[in-house]
């Protein structure tokens, strides 16, 4: 038997709003250009107001509506909100951004770029080979990485020609076409199957007569392993030459390129590459001023047209076609609404963020120096707003601020912190700063280890244990000491 009870519960929903707002806060100005341009695009009823000195010109729509009477239509949505709202509501214009924004109008410049699977295709057509081993070619190709590199098995490409194209050869062949015809192609290095081989590839298009020359290639072939690990005195035993002989071999193997097809792109090739910060921090009579980029400021309005159609429906009450227009109005007003208030917040939620984090790092703006960096994390910045730590992650997240110092990425900011011996919490980007700067005063035949760096940094008052310096040697892209060891 049936039986029917009621049941409470409790639980949370983001509002279409709110989601619309999450994704507006974490967009970068481009990003925010572009979902910009297509929200204008897609809702009609949405545009770029161009004169903002007008002021209720519709104010007297609504002492017109009023005069015909209380007569109404009846539709489930209240039109009157939509005739009445006055133009100014719908702005959104700011005076907090920079008069100099217009330095950074400049967008990257794209063209189409060839990519090297067509650049290679040109040069095997060009090449005296039978059919079948021009398909053979250009299959393996198509195999190749975008750094030029063959990384599938000769016996993978094999099998796949016999399944997939009906060509049935043998290992041997494709090595030979990839060794005697790939290989052989332009830029020198393509097809290579490893890092050893691209280099090789590279040394022998070069004048062997030459002492260093031959030397590299030398060292490239037989000795490639003491070269990645830099073990340069066996080197030296092993070829019985002197130090500034390996020297000169070191350096022609140094002029060659471990990825020969990083100058290509399968898209297209960024000719300009400038960062559009999206906020603006300017140092004025010992006050910091954080502003937005005005791109992140748009001034939106409904559009006039709209207005335009809800003043004729609302002098014609009787046409079933203005009710269906409405209808439709409706949902693109709505979508407008929306978005302009979401615009709005997203433009409270930078400025509050960003001053925060000026206020937080107010002595940092101020002289520049890293070593004036406070630790501060995501809460810090949270507590001071009121935001939630996901709203400040979103905020900061691939966002650039241009300084007096220069264009800085705002996660940099961020870093916790570490006690030192005199009791005070000192960021941990203070201590990679120290770290880089005892590294670059090394002397480089014979490089600090970790636990040498760990006596010096402890001199220097922070006590930090040997696997906290390496972790911080990695995150500073530096090598081990062996790596980093120089003649």
């Amino acid at each position: 038997m049936l039986k029917q009870h009621l049941q409470l519960k409790l639980g949370q929903k983001l509002a279409p709003q709110q989601i619309q707002l999450m994704k507006l806060i974490q967009l970068h100005t481009l990003e925010f250009e572009e979902e910009l341009e297509r929200e204008l695009e897609e809702n009609p009823a949405l545009e770029i107001a161009k004169d903002e000195s007008k002021e209720d010109e519709y104010a007297a729509l609504e002492d017109s509506y009023e005069s015909e009477g209380t007569e109404s239509i009846q539709t489930d949505f209240d039109v009157d909100q939509y005739l009445y709202d006055d133009e100014p509501n719908y702005k959104t214009a700011s005076s907090n951004y920079s008069s100099d924004d217009e330095e950074f109008d400049n967008e990257s410049l794209l063209t189409e770029g060839q990519s090297l699977y067509d650049y290679l295709l040109e040069q095997i057509h060009l090449v005296n080979i039978s059919e079948e081993d021009e398909k053979i070619a250009e299959y393996i190709i198509g195999n190749l990485d975008t750094d030029g590199y063959l990384r599938r098995e000769i016996k993978s490409i094999v099998d796949d020609l016999a399944f997939s194209q009906g060509i049935y050869t043998t290992k041997e062949n494709v090595e030979d076409i990839l060794e005697n015809y790939i290989q052989k192609l332009d830029p020198p290095g393509v097809g290579a199957r490893g890092l050893q081989e691209c280099l090789l590839l590279q040394i022998e298009k070069k004048v062997s007569s030459d002492k260093a020359v031959s030397l590299a290639a030398n060292i490239l072939r037989y000795q490639f392993d003491a070269l990645t690990n830099k073990h340069y005195n066996k080197i030296i035993q092993k070829y019985d030459i002197e130090e500034e002989d390996l020297k000169d071999a070191l350096d022609e193997i140094s002029k060659l390129s471990p990825k020969v097809g990083g100058n290509f792109d399968t898209q297209t090739i960024t000719i300009n590459q400038e960062i559009i910060p999206d906020f603006v921090i300017q140092v004025k009579e010992g006050q910091v001023i954080p502003m937005l980029n005005s791109k992140n400021a748009p001034t939106l309005r409904i559009s006039e047209e709209y207005k335009d159609i809800l003043t004729t429906y609302s002098h014609d009450k009787t046409s079933s076609e203005h009710k269906q227009a409405a209808l439709f109005i409706k949902q693109k007003l709505d979508a407008a609404k929306w978005y302009i208030d979401a615009i709005n917040q997203r433009q409270n939620t930078l400025l509050q963020t960003i001053n925060a984090i000026v206020k937080f790092q107010k002595d940092y703006f101020l002289t520049g120096d890293e070593k004036s960096l406070r630790p501060m994390i995501l809460k810090d910045i949270a507590d001071i707003t009121g935001f939630d730590i996901s709203t400040i992650s979103r905020v900061v997240k691939s966002k650039y601020a241009d300084t007096p110092n220069g264009i800085i990425y705002l996660k940099d900011l961020f870093s916790d912190s570490l006690t030192n011996d005199d009791g005070e919490e000192v960021s941990t980007k203070e201590i990679k700063t120290h770290l880089l700067e005892v590294i670059s005063k090394e002397n480089k035949r014979k490089p600090l280890t970790d636990d040498a760096l760990v006596v010096i940094l402890k001199e220097q008052g922070y006590n930090i244990a040997r696997r906290t310096i390496a972790k911080y040697r990695e995150q500073l892209n530096i090598p081990v000491a062996r790596l980093r060891k120089e003649l």
